[in-house]
């Protein structure tokens, strides 16, 4: 979180209640939105207003305002208005500036990630899978699921029940013989033939009517399967029913409540305690609960319950397709105007609701149960996590303890797909939205020149913020950076940093020591003598964290990028060619070295190639041999 705007010694000529006070005569009653800037032009805050003149109006009296309020007034010194068409316009556009400028007085919602689904493909023989992202892919989709392990958790129940395929097309086509989940039983072997596709869209079937909230309906149908078995003395069917209803059953149970009353809604409960919040939201689609997940919303400098739960909804569904209800712990400030624009983006009606009695009431208490153990939790960490900072600051002799810390390191192998890696950490933890990789690209590196890399990407890193936030009014310079290395290594750095002008962050090298045995780590500094801490000193475990994590970022940035770089082939250069059209090819002529040598008419002859990319396929081949 940044510093909180100071007034300057100087103030200018208007300022806050007067310079407010003059904006209005200029305003009228029209709906937009506002802004309030300090006199260094960052924005303190975003506002919207059904009648702007009346809204703005309230800042310019000199009494009755909160203190957060009365703060951010006398910190005014300009103010900039965008009218729109009507007030359901302005809050959306509110919202969406608020995320972009991220206002110090605003809530704020930082964690925006998307959220996955299934898909059940179009195909003959469909696959389930997990899918995120944009629904580009042709299928019937069921989510949102509040994380990947509630996806990961349902499919592998659903691949016990159903027996649907989760490999990919290509794979699909080329299987000569049943993988290992045909083995196991997890999949039916549609890829070879051991189940008719009439009988494997009866599966499917079944699957999509379980995720549409039939549940009932399949289990009665496969216990009626089962029993009819068992009459034909069919028993290893009948056994194998059994195991398909019990996993049934298992899915059920691990989503633990399934409510009979609300089809479909979010249940979002909000908990505020010490400044702080957490919104716990729980995903109910098809009578069945698809995970929950918790929020922690900056609460603006003191922002009240109303305002904040009415911020994060209108953050939280910016860009997510909300569902027909949303059940809340507390009423929000125009309430019905929110469901207003709710229901014009998604396209049908969208209700806010605040139950007090029944099924949904309920499920609010739950969550607010949650919502208020998660922010416990949470504030247990942060307080564990100040002590740690501190006692950094006190074993390294720093100045304060850090609020941002930037830890390096390299991965690569004998110098091949050599990349850099950045973790960032601060009073809340790591800080996984501000993780940085780093291809490294300096041909004239020898390859394993760890300090060439290492010069790379600081060099890029430090660059960038100079160019971006030269006087650091933001919140990405860090306070101190970790070196994993030794006195050479920080040596080198410091020179690094010193021709970049950076000279005043601290760092710190971590050595591994005698025998590379973890505890007996030596840690450097420009101008001291190398020093260790106590094998048990929390400090060091937490050092050891840091250092570790950075240390499991690259190399998993390094696999993905050697990954990536054994599936590559020549094909992936030719202007046109995306990777349905590499998969024909290669399909077709089994390489990309036969592609190459392919001659035009038989490049024509391959299913989604035209005429015009067959010959600049054959002309890239020709030219580059």
């Amino acid at each position: 979180m940044s510093e909180q705007p100071e007034p300057q010694d100087t103030p200018p000529t208007r300022r806050g209640h007067a310079l407010i006070a003059d904006e209005v005569k200029r305003l009228d009653g029209s709906p937009g939105v506002y802004r309030m800037l300090d006199e260094k032009g960052r924005v303190l805050y975003v506002g919207k207003a059904k009648n702007l003149k009346k809204r703005v109006s309230n800042y310019a009296k000199p009494t009755g305002h909160s203190a957060r309020i009365a703060r951010m007034i006398a910190q005014t010194a300009e103010m900039m208005f965008l009218t729109t068409r009507s007030e359901t316009e302005a809050l959306l556009l509110e919202q969406n500036l608020i995320k972009q400028l991220k206002p110090y007085y605003n809530v704020l919602l930082r964690d925006d990630k998307s959220f996955p689904n299934i898909l059940v493909t179009d195909h003959a023989f469909p696959q389930i899978r997990k899918h995120r992202g944009a629904k580009k892919d042709k299928g019937t989709y069921f989510g949102p699921f509040a994380s990947a392990d509630a996806v990961n958790r349902t499919l592998n129940q659903l691949q016990k029940v159903f027996l649907l395929r989760n490999c990919t097309d290509a794979m699909f086509d080329s299987r000569t013989r049943p993988c290992l989940l045909y083995q196991i039983k997890r999949c039916a072997g549609p890829c070879v033939g051991k189940i008719a596709e009439a009988d494997y869209a009866g599966l499917v079937s079944d699957a999509t009517r379980f995720l549409s909230g039939k549940t009932t309906a399949v289990q009665e149908q496969l216990a009626g399967e089962m029993q009819a078995a068992s009459d034909r003395m069919e028993f290893e069917r009948a056994a194998a029913l059994r195991d398909r209803i019990r996993a049934l059953t298992q899915v059920q149970s691990s989503q633990g409540i399934n409510p009979r009353g609300v089809a479909e809604a979010d249940v979002i409960a909000l908990h505020m305690e010490g400044g702080q919040a957490c919104c716990q939201v729980f995903f109910i689609r098809a009578h069945q609960n698809w995970g929950n997940r918790a929020f922690y919303p900056r609460t603006g400098a003191g922002a009240g319950e109303a305002e904040v739960l009415q911020a994060f909804i209108g953050q939280f569904y910016d860009k997510k397709e909300p569902p027909r209800l949303l059940l809340l712990s507390h009423p929000i400030e125009d309430q019905a105007l929110m469901a207003q624009a709710l229901s014009e983006r998604a396209g049908r009606k969208v209700e806010l609701a605040v139950p007090l009695r029944g099924e949904k009431a309920e499920l609010l208490a739950s969550a607010a149960r949650n919502a208020r153990e998660a922010l416990g939790r949470k504030m247990a960490e942060t307080e564990s996590q100040a002590r740690l900072l501190d006692g950094l600051a006190a074993a390294f002799d720093l100045d304060e303890p850090p609020g941002r810390i930037e830890v390096y390191d390299n991965s690569h192998i004998q110098g091949a797909h050599a990349v850099g890696a950045m973790i960032v950490a601060g009073p809340e933890g790591y800080i996984k939205s501000q993780y940085r990789k780093f291809n490294i690209k300096g041909e004239e590196l020898t390859p394993g020149d760890d300090f060439g890399m290492m010069k790379e990407v600081l060099t890029r890193r430090f660059k960038r913020l100079l160019k971006d936030d030269p006087d650091r009014e933001g919140e990405t310079w860090p306070d101190l950076l970790l070196i994993d290395g030794g006195a050479g290594q920080v040596s080198a750095v410091n020179q690094i940093m010193e021709d970049l002008g950076v000279e005043d962050i601290a760092m710190i090298g971590v050595a591994k020591g005698i025998d590379r045995d973890a505890g007996k780590e030596e840690f450097h500094r420009i101008g001291a003598r190398p020093f260790a801490l106590k094998r048990n000193d929390p400090v060091l475990y937490f050092v050891q964290r840091l250092r570790d994590e950075a240390h499991r970022f690259a190399i998993g940035t390094h696999r993905a990028k050697r990954a990536k770089a054994i599936g590559a082939t020549p094909l992936d250069e030719v202007p046109g060619v995306g990777a349905t059209r590499k998969r024909a090819l290669l399909q077709h002529f089994g390489s990309a070295k036969a592609v190459g040598r392919a001659s035009l008419d038989d490049l024509k002859a391959v299913p989604g190639i035209s005429a015009t990319l067959a010959e600049t396929i054959h002309g890239y081949f020709q030219e580059h041999g």
